[in-house]
């Protein structure tokens, strides 16, 4: 018995095990399907690609995507302690203020971006110091990349060039412009939320992780969730049941969370019927409203041996591990920026991704440079279902990329602005060959070649969308709808994807919740900070860590 079991050590069960056991009269436990975050590629950060398709990525892919040429989109997912944080990019953007006043205006009270500024501030540990938009001291470690690959200069030169603006912060007073990325790494090394949060916090006696255990259902008694049913790795028998005195808190992303509450009976009952699993709630929008930030752009091959093809070298091994800098540093996506297709619109709606390397899903043996863009917000809508009853049964996942039309129209006019940037005299050297391009300057084979070359940014959200209205999953302090001591906290409660990468703000929202779950919304009058116990070595349960 626990107080609360969280389930999925992901971006965000790790900053809530982490903060909620800074009580020490409360006991957590922290449940994780995958094994801990003790392979060397997941510390390195340009070992990212060596992370794709191994027992660390969930590995989903998408159904056939009926605007995209039925292709089947490869939709990486971290399993592992740190989830996705121990598997993305590191790049740290926290969405513009556009994005939570939206949300705000649209029924999630106490989710606007005065709101939410004091979370991203406490999570933060600014190489750069504190000021109005930026926080030291906290769990996360937020820095300038070490890398300074020529090719990430070469293209902030070509944006020059092309009259682009320049943008020292994109998380600071304005999103606009290019510039480089800040990352979420320490002292050249990738910091995960697991880093950040869960490591310093795992020598605490009220704290239990246990990995390689999958969660099967929610357990539940007269309408409340009293704890989960779960199996460990290389086990047979009986699952196991793991209960809790106050919350189960479900961590599992935009794809496990919606999907372990319908294994549990939460969702569209008419779907749980038809596979025999007892209705607990009708819940239709469980797994619906599925937003992502598709992503195409240009790909160059050239003879530099300064992609990221050539980061272990001898000299470079030796540069990371003596002075932790260099090309074993990067994050692949050192420079990017944001900008407006036209002038009236509030906030950018095109984000750009500057890759010293091939983004191609087959190997690459050649030194490239890839000119990444998506559409910042998409109107397109996926959803999520279940394939089977069976929990070890991946989910279906269909995201809809360009169901509607004007996603496709604002990608076409990403594509001629990289192509613009692409042909300056700065990029030069880095663009000798293209990869592959549209046809014709046609329309349509434009279109072609964007449906021929999507895929994702790995922002997907949604599925469990917060509101205050009827069709709403959780309600604004992540309860969720029609049950008792049930929350879900990470990306899928986000009604609507913000303008950039997700991570930051999936932090954000656990740090919120952290506050919700020990204080409520009636007493929540500001950021609190409490002091960490006193530790004892952790509780490490069959877990292997």
């Amino acid at each position: 018995m626990y107080d609360y079991v969280i389930v999925g050590a992901g971006s965000a069960g790790c900053v809530l095990a982490g903060r909620l056991s800074e009580d020490p009269d409360v006991s957590v436990l922290l449940i994780e399907a995958g094994p801990p975050d003790t392979s060397e590629n997941i510390h390195v950060p340009a070992a990212f690609a060596q992370l794709l398709h191994s027992q660390l990525d969930w590995d989903y892919s998408t159904g056939p995507e009926p605007f995209a040429d039925r292709r089947r989109v490869h939709l990486p997912r971290g399993r592992t302690l740190g989830g996705s944080s121990s598997l993305n990019w590191m790049v740290y953007i926290r969405g513009h203020r556009a994005d939570y006043e939206q949300w705000r205006d649209e029924g999630c009270e106490g989710w606007g971006y005065e709101e939410l500024l004091p979370y991203f501030i406490r999570a933060e540990d600014n190489e750069r110091g504190a000021s109005r938009y930026h926080g030291t001291g906290g769990p996360l470690t937020v820095s300038d990349g070490r890398s300074r690959n020529p090719i990430a200069e070469a293209f902030l030169e070509a944006c020059d060039q092309d009259g682009q603006s320049r943008n020292e912060d994109f998380n600071g007073a304005e999103q606009d412009g290019f510039g480089r990325y800040q990352v979420t790494q320490r002292d050249g090394r990738r910091c995960s939320t697991a880093v950040g949060y869960l490591h310093p916090a795992m020598s605490r006696a009220n704290l239990t992780v246990e990995t390689f255990t999958q969660v099967h259902r929610v357990l539940f008694e007269d309408g409340r969730a009293v704890g989960v049913q779960a199996a460990r790795l290389g086990e047979t028998g009986e699952p196991h049941e793991y209960r809790a005195e106050r919350e189960v808190i479900l961590c599992g992303g935009a794809y496990n969370s919606p999907q372990l509450l319908m294994l549990s009976g939460v969702g569209p009952a008419e779907l749980l019927s038809a596979m025999q699993i007892p209705v607990m709630v009708d819940l239709p929008a469980v797994g619906q409203n599925l937003q992502d930030h598709s992503g195409t752009g240009l790909l160059w091959t050239h003879d530099e041996p300064v992609s990221l093809l050539s980061a272990l070298s001898e000299e470079n091994m030796a540069m990371f591990a003596t002075e932790a800098r260099g090309p074993l540093t990067s994050n692949g996506v050192e420079a990017g920026g944001f900008l407006r297709t036209n002038a009236e619109l509030p906030a950018p709606d095109l984000q750009f991704h500057a890759v010293p390397a091939r983004l191609l899903e087959e190997p690459s043996f050649e030194h490239g440079f890839t000119l990444a863009v998506c559409p910042l917000k998409p109107a397109s809508r996926g959803m999520l279902t279940l394939r089977s009853p069976d929990p070890t049964t991946q989910p279906f996942i269909l995201h809809n990329y360009y169901a509607e039309d004007s996603d496709m129209r604002i990608m076409l006019e990403g594509l001629r602005i990289a192509e613009e940037i692409g042909a300056q005299p700065a990029l030069a050297p880095y663009t000798s060959r293209l990869y592959d391009e549209p046809a014709s300057e046609s329309e349509a084979d434009r279109r072609a070649y964007v449906r021929r070359q999507t895929y994702t940014f790995f922002h997907p959200v949604g599925t469990c969308r917060m509101g205050s209205d009827e069709e709403a999953v959780v309600d604004t302090e992540l309860r969720v709808n029609g049950v008792e001591g049930l929350r879900v906290v990470d990306a899928s409660v986000m009604p609507s994807v913000v303008r950039g990468n997700t991570n930051a703000p999936t932090i954000a929202i656990a740090e919120r919740a952290a506050d919700l779950i020990r204080h409520g919304e009636a007493h929540l009058t500001g950021v609190s900070q409490p002091a960490p116990a006193d530790v004892q070595p952790a509780q490490l349960s069959g877990s292997g860590v």
